[in-house]
Order: structure tokens, then C-alpha cells, then sequence
């Protein structure tokens, strides 16, 4: 008998990288336009600042010199390499389309002139001369030039206000870098002759306090500001001396600083792909309206559900659904949990309205969502000039989607997968479900008013917190036979029980389908793992499981993780209206389909792209 494969189980911050590859290759896939492809360049440098400002935490505090670690550091060093390379190879692909990033010597002299004018304008007052002693104290992803006449002297640091691409005045579609303009004038900056050299550090970004009411908010994004070194970027000709004394200043061991090919920070490529020709670019894909919906939404609900896959099917309906509620006079009152909502948001206005106009309007605003305080703070404070009642936050994080409304003696709601955020559902695909059931509307009810009485809220259909977990436990273990099959497809499924509890299951005779976009930690000889990385980020949050030939469908804003189930209030729900069900499993089983999008998990820790197949399950 054929002995099977060790299932292969791999940290979160491991998984994590694998996903960020998976980003960097979209830059070679030969079916995007060029300037996507140099999208998916600066998406990944923006997450890989995210990992060692945030997703490293763990490890970096408990884990650091340890074999595992140093893994992490080798393939995020890996993947660096990789995307320096990127850059350069990408450049000579920009020139056909009139777009050139070119060093100060290929400048003519009048344009050397107005540079110079414009560093001595607009950039020197606005730079900051840091002494070798300031060294533990350098800005987190600011970059810095370093200088000194055989020893270390001074470090330069380059404003954040200002591109770091410019525009070549008079030649369209040509750049140069700023950063090159600051070391071809470096007397502009420096009272002495010198070279310089380009570095920049990671900071820890975690607050230092996880439990923060409103009050305590500001202080508490102060004190972010401190958090430790994680990682630190030099040029590749760096002097190694140099070099050496920053990393101890910084308490750091050798193997978290990497040396890079020069430009560090490749974030600024996003300048080129806003400036490039349309036609390099995703052609616009007009959503689908629900435009019934759209102008009655209670004669649609009242009906029955209407599910909705963003950004297939337009976002704004759902700012339709809240604006119809702030104009109806028939509602009295609107309840929402709002996460992620960005400077600008058209469900956040509608309630501001809705609150002018006399009406009862309460939100649990998420504080504590990670990077996105401050602009949290700034909409706490419009929502109370207004009217609205900002509940206090709880003990847990409140990362549901809902939004409540009673509108005489009907109740109806909306439950998402994702953020009440607009930008995110152009970007992002989620569902969204409207509902006027009773049994549904009553629980998103009972849940908002336990938040705002401060109680843990316990719905029974519903399901929140660990027993998110138990409901999913019960229906994997229903499926632990033969005929058994399980669809789970999420950013994130991590929790050890679930996993050993769909290891069981698969060992049974079940047929395991993941659809894991981002960090899957236990990888098994027969589980059907995969990931879609596409034009999209796949961010819906679904499982199915076929309950005897009556399949059985649940959605909702809750990665499979520890934090999520245990330490956050979610909102996980039934799909009970027939239609919306079968829209689910026919998307389900398109992305099993899909053959262009799709990296294959493998259980020895490998993934295989698949870019060249005819089913797209992102062309819905």
C-alpha cells in the first residue's frame, strides 16, 4: 500500500510571502497590459512594507535568529531581488509608449537649470539634516540619503511630500527621479562634497495599546511612532562600515538588512502607471445595475433577496440602499458597522443625512482598524457634529459588515463580505446580500442593540465570534464520508481546529476544495488548495458544503483565523433565498474552473501558476 505524503504545515508570516510572490509574478503574465503588470510591481512593494511593519510582528518578537525566521528574511530578500530586476526590465518595455525615466546626465542644461531651481525652491527647506546620533530615531519608510568624508556625518531626509518621480517639463511621458536630482546636486544639501547613498527602515506599526476607546486614540497613534526596527534597506555600494554602525544602532542583526540595486522603495512606480496611455491599462468594465433595486429597494426586499457580487454587479447599490433610507420618511431609524470607509464615502454621507433629518442613526465605527485610525477619527468627528451616536467600541474589534433599517413595521438589511468602502468595491470582489427576512433582520437587530448596551451579542442564526467556528466544525464534520465535499474560499485560513477538523474530513473520503487567496497553513496530500491572483483582489468570504445533494451556503466578513473568530466580532450568515444560493455555488465552482488566475497549492509547499487555460473566472 502507498504510504501518503506528511501533510506540511508552514507559519502565517510564510504563507504570507508565498501570496506576496504570487503578486510579484503577475508582472511577467503575458496577458496583462504592461502598465497592470507595473501595477502588480507596486503592489507588492507596498506589501512588503506591510509585512515587516505588521505581519512580522510575531515573529520578530518571538522568533528572531531561529531557523524559521530566517527563512522569512531569505525569501523576502529573494523576492526583492526579483523586483529590482523587475524595474529595470520594465523600463526599456515603457519606452514604445513614449515613457522614459532618465538620469540627470541625459538632461539638457536648461532643464538641469530649472531642476536645480526647483531643489533649492521646493525641496531643500523642506529636507532634514539628521546627525550620526539621530540614527535611532530614523522615520519608518522615509527614505534617506547618507554622506560623510570617510566616516558617516550626516543622513538627508527626503520630504514625503513631494514625488518621487518628476516630470521633465517640456518632454511628455519623461521622469526623472528625485532622488538621482538630490545626488547630482548634492551641494544644494550638503556644505561638504561627498557622495551619497540611499537607505530606508521598517518600523513595527502595531499600537501599543490593542484596547483604545476614542479618547485614547490620538495618544495612542502617537505612541505608533515608536515602534521598533524591523528591517532595514541599504544601496548595494553602501560602505559596509557604514552600514555596520546602523544596524547596531538600530539593534538589528545582519541578516534584517538587505542590500538592493538602487532605486530602494519601488512603491513610486504607480506615478508611471497614472500617467501612461489608457490603452495599457484594464479596459473599464461597466458594472452590472440592479436598477429596479436601485429605485425601490423596499418593493425588491420585500419580494425577496437580492444578492449582489461586486464588482460584477455596481457597489453603488449599496449606497443607494443607504441614501433610499436617509430620503425615505418612512424609516426611523439606520444602525452600521463601519471598518475601512476612506477620506471619501457615499454610505457615510447618507447617514450624516440621515441623522440631520431627524432620523435615529447609531454606527459601531471601528477605531482600531489597522492604518486606517486617523481617518476613523476624522469621520467620529463629523458623524457626532451631525447627530450620529458613535457607540463606544467593546472589548473586541468590530470587523462585521452590516447595515440595519426600520422602516415602519418592516426591518431590512445588508450583510457583506467587505468594507462599506467604494474604492474597495471597484478594486475588490464581495457579496453583498439585501434582505427583508425576519428571522435575518431581527438578529442583525438584537446585535447592534447588544453593542450598544455593551454586551457580548449572542445570535442563534447568525453566527459571531467562536461560534462562527462551531457552525463551520458541525457542517465540515456532516461532510467527513465519501460523498462529502466542502468548498471553502477565503483570504485567510489559518485556525488549527477547522484545518484538522477539514484534514479529518478529507482522510474520510471528502472531496476538499480552498480557495485561499492570501495564507493557508496546513497543506494536505489531498486537500485542492488554490489561489486567484488577478485583475481583481478576491476578497469574498464563503463556505459550501453539499448536505446530501442540498447544498448549504454561509458568507460573511470572517477570515478563518484565531483573531477573527476568537478575539473580533463577526458577522457569518446563512444564504437562505434559493436564487442567491445557487449564484454562490456557481460562482464557487467557476473559480474551481478557472484555469487563468489560479496558482495550485501544492501539499510539499510548491504553487504552479495556471495563465494559459480558456476559463477566466474573472470575466464573469
Amino acid at each position: 500500500m502507498e504510504l501518503m505524503a506528511p501533510p506540511l504545515r508552514i507559519s502565517q508570516e510564510a504563507a504570507w510571502l508565498q501570496f506576496n510572490r504570487r503578486v510579484l509574478l503577475q508582472t511577467e503574465r503575458p496577458d496583462f497590459p504592461v502598465l497592470e503588470r507595473l501595477r502588480f510591481l507596486e503592489i507588492w512593494a507596498a506589501n512588503l512594507d506591510e509585512f515587516f511593519s505588521a505581519r512580522i510582528s510575531r515573529a520578530f518578537l518571538e522568533e528572531r535568529g531561529s531557523e524559521g525566521y530566517q527563512a522569512l528574511l531569505l525569501e523576502a530578500k529573494s523576492q526583492a531581488d526579483f523586483a529590482e530586476d523587475c524595474y529595470r526590465r520594465f523600463l526599456p518595455e515603457l519606452e514604445p509608449l513614449g515613457m522614459r525615466v532618465l538620469p540627470p546626465d541625459k538632461l539638457s542644461k536648461a532643464e538641469l537649470r530649472y531642476f536645480g531651481a526647483y531643489l533649492a525652491e521646493e525641496v531643500a527647506p523642506k529636507t532634514d539634516l539628521i546627525q550620526p546620533e539621530g540614527l535611532a530615531d530614523l522615520s519608518s519608510r522615509a527614505l534617506y540619503f547618507a554622506s560623510g568624508e570617510g566616516l558617516l556625518q550626516t543622513l538627508i531626509r527626503l520630504p514625503e511630500s513631494i514625488p518621487r518621480l518628476l516630470p521633465i517639463p517640456g518632454r511628455e511621458g519623461s521622469f526623472v527621479r528625485l532622488g538621482e536630482l538630490v545626488r547630482h546636486r548634492n551641494d544644494l544639501f550638503l556644505p561638504y562634497p561627498a557622495k551619497l547613498y540611499e537607505l530606508r527602515v521598517i518600523r513595527l506599526a502595531s499600537l501599543e495599546r490593542s484596547r483604545v476607546d476614542w479618547d485614547e486614540l490620538p495618544e495612542a497613534l502617537e505612541a505608533r511612532l515608536d515602534g521598533k526596527v524591523s528591517h532595514l534597506e541599504v544601496e548595494e555600494d553602501f560602505p559596509p562600515h557604514w552600514a555596520e554602525a546602523i544596524r547596531e544602532a538600530l539593534g538589528l542583526a545582519a541578516e534584517e538588512v538587505f542590500r538592493l540595486a538602487p532605486p530602494l522603495d519601488l512603491r513610486f512606480v504607480n506615478i508611471l502607471v497614472a500617467a501612461g496611455p489608457a490603452k495599457e491599462r484594464f479596459a473599464p468594465r461597466p458594472p452590472e445595475k440592479p436598477r429596479r433595486f436601485i429605485k425601490n429597494p423596499w418593493t425588491t426586499l420585500d419580494e425577496q433577496d437580492l444578492l449582489l457580487y461586486h464588482p460584477y454587479q455596481d457597489y453603488r447599490a449599496v449606497e443607494a440602499f443607504a441614501w433610499a433610507a436617509a430620503n425615505d420618511p418612512k424609516v426611523e431609524a439606520i444602525r452600521a458597522t463601519l471598518y475601512r470607509l476612506g477620506r471619501e464615502n457615499g454610505v457615510a454621507e447618507a447617514l450624516i443625512s440621515a441623522a440631520k433629518a431627524g432620523k435615529d442613526v447609531a454606527v459601531l465605527l471601528e477605531a482600531r482598524a489597522r492604518f486606517d485610525e486617523l481617518l476613523n477619527l476624522y469621520w467620529s468627528l463629523r458623524f457626532r457634529k451631525a447627530g450620529v451616536r458613535v457607540l463606544p467600541l467593546p472589548a473586541k474589534k468590530v470587523h462585521a459588515k452590516a447595515l440595519w433599517v426600520r422602516r415602519g413595521r418592516r426591518a431590512y438589511a445588508h450583510l457583506g463580505t467587505g468594507n462599506y468602502n467604494a474604492l474597495n468595491g471597484s478594486l475588490y470582489t464581495d457579496l453583498s446580500l439585501f434582505t427583508a427576512n425576519p428571522k435575518v433582520t431581527k438578529e442583525v437587530a438584537a446585535f447592534f442593540r447588544a453593542l450598544e448596551a455593551r454586551h457580548a451579542p449572542a445570535p442563534t442564526l447568525i453566527k459571531t465570534g467562536p461560534a462562527i467556528r462551531e457552525a463551520l466544525l458541525e457542517a465540515i464534520q456532516g461532510e467527513a464520508h465519501k460523498k462529502g465535499q466542502i468548498i471553502l474560499k477565503f483570504n485567510h485560513l489559518t485556525d488549527p481546529t477547522i484545518l484538522a477538523a477539514l484534514e479529518e474530513a478529507a482522510e474520510k473520503g471528502a472531496r476538499v476544495d480552498l480557495i485561499v487567496r492570501s495564507t493557508l497553513t496546513l497543506l494536505h496530500p489531498k486537500f485542492h488548495a488554490r489561489s486567484l491572483v488577478g485583475r481583481y483582489l478576491e476578497h469574498a468570504r464563503v463556505a459550501a458544503f453539499k448536505n446530501k445533494g442540498k447544498w448549504t451556503v454561509w458568507a460573511g466578513s470572517a477570515d478563518l483565523m484565531p483573531r477573527n473568530l476568537d478575539r473580533r466580532y463577526e458577522l457569518f450568515f446563512p444564504v437562505l433565498d434559493p436564487e442567491a444560493k445557487r449564484q454562490v455555488l456557481r460562482l464557487l465552482k467557476s473559480q474551481l474552473k478557472d484555469d487563468v488566475n489560479t496558482f495550485i497549492l501544492y501539499h510539499d509547499g510548491s504553487q504552479k501558476a495556471l495563465w494559459k487555460g480558456k476559463h477566466n473566472a474573472q470575466q464573469l
